[in-house]
């Protein structure tokens, strides 16, 4: 068995997860639509979702200890979305109602796995500065913090201080993309998680045309990163893996190679599982290593939190490998 796979056994540290969930109305066609234009498509599916729900999820899957802040609106979605995260062990203890609708997603995932998600914030808009230092002893009792773009910037950057301050690493994931990011929310995240666009964007770095990033100079990639602000940085490339830079160290991290059905929340997977790896003291490339096995996991089963898989199921999917 691949060594990455035996530190399943080790995932034991705590999480605080901040931000967004979603009921994610998915449906499936042969092709996505163009502008204007109307495909048929399969039975509508109303799963869980939200990128940091999804990645609370992932995270307690693997074994640990996590903990979600985030506010639900007053519907149907908001039982259904609480029941999802407490089968699946996450704490929803800290989490908020208000007035109205919750969260949504519409999603379309075509037949070769690939989607588009449409996101209508609802009770997401609720996550407060007030909300987050009402929550400070809670939310900085943990190893790490995860962060996504799902919420309003201005609690994202207090919540990234708050926890930075109080000794957390703190893991943003800058998605949905936003170029310009505060200053104040760079200086107080320690790793930066981006998909390779977001990373050629951010730092006006042009894609190769024939999509080869292996031969992209990660060298200078990482030069312009430290620049930029972050001297560590997971950038992932969807089927080709990832990469990590780590200071000085730049880490190439190999795919692990499935027949995807649907992609949808595959980043949150891989998000979710270097939270758990980090919290647990794994290296930052370690943890990405183990985040190709679930991520991949998780592109062969429909939906997001639907898809992924406990520590058993990974080993037992890709032990023999």
């Amino acid at each position: 068995m691949d060594e990455t796979l035996v530190s399943l056994d080790c995932i034991h540290g705590a999480v605080s997860v901040v931000g967004s969930m979603n009921a994610d109305y998915t449906v499936t066609t042969e092709r996505l639509p163009k502008p204007g234009e109307t495909v048929l498509g399969g039975p509508l599916q109303v799963l869980p979702g939200g990128k940091s729900g999804n990645q609370a999820v992932s995270a307690a899957r693997l074994g640990a200890k996590v903990r979600l802040f985030g506010v639900l609106g007053s519907d149907a979605n908001a039982d259904f979305l609480l029941e999802a995260l407490n089968d699946t062990g996450v704490d929803t203890s800290y989490i908020r109602h208000v007035d109205g609708a919750s969260g949504t997603t519409v999603i379309t995932v075509d037949a070769a796995g690939e989607n588009t998600i449409v996101y209508s914030p609802g009770s997401n808009a609720y996550v407060s500065v007030e909300y987050i230092q009402s929550m400070r002893d809670n939310l900085t009792s943990a190893d790490v913090l995860g962060l996504c773009l799902e919420s309003p910037m201005e609690t994202v950057t207090a919540c990234a201080r708050l926890c930075h301050d109080a000794g957390l690493k703190v893991l943003l994931n800058d998605s949905p993309f936003v170029a310009e990011l505060p200053a104040e929310l760079i200086e107080a995240s320690d790793i930066l998680l981006v998909n390779e666009h977001e990373m050629a964007q951010l730092l006006d770095i042009a894609e190769p045309d024939d999509d080869d990033w292996d031969g992209l100079d990660w060298s200078d990639v990482a030069r312009q990163m430290h620049d930029f602000g972050f001297n560590q940085a997971v950038i992932t490339l969807g089927g080709d893996g990832s990469v990590v830079i780590d200071g000085d160290d730049i880490y190439r991290i190999a795919p692990v190679a499935v027949a995807a059905i649907d992609t949808t929340g595959c980043g949150d997977a891989f998000m979710g599982t270097v939270l758990a790896g980090l919290a647990s003291g794994h290296a930052l490339a370690d943890s990405a290593q183990l985040a190709s096995y679930v991520s991949a996991y998780a592109a062969t089963g429909v939906g997001a939190q639907a898809s992924y898989g406990t520590a058993a199921q990974i080993r037992e999917r890709f032990g023999t490998n």
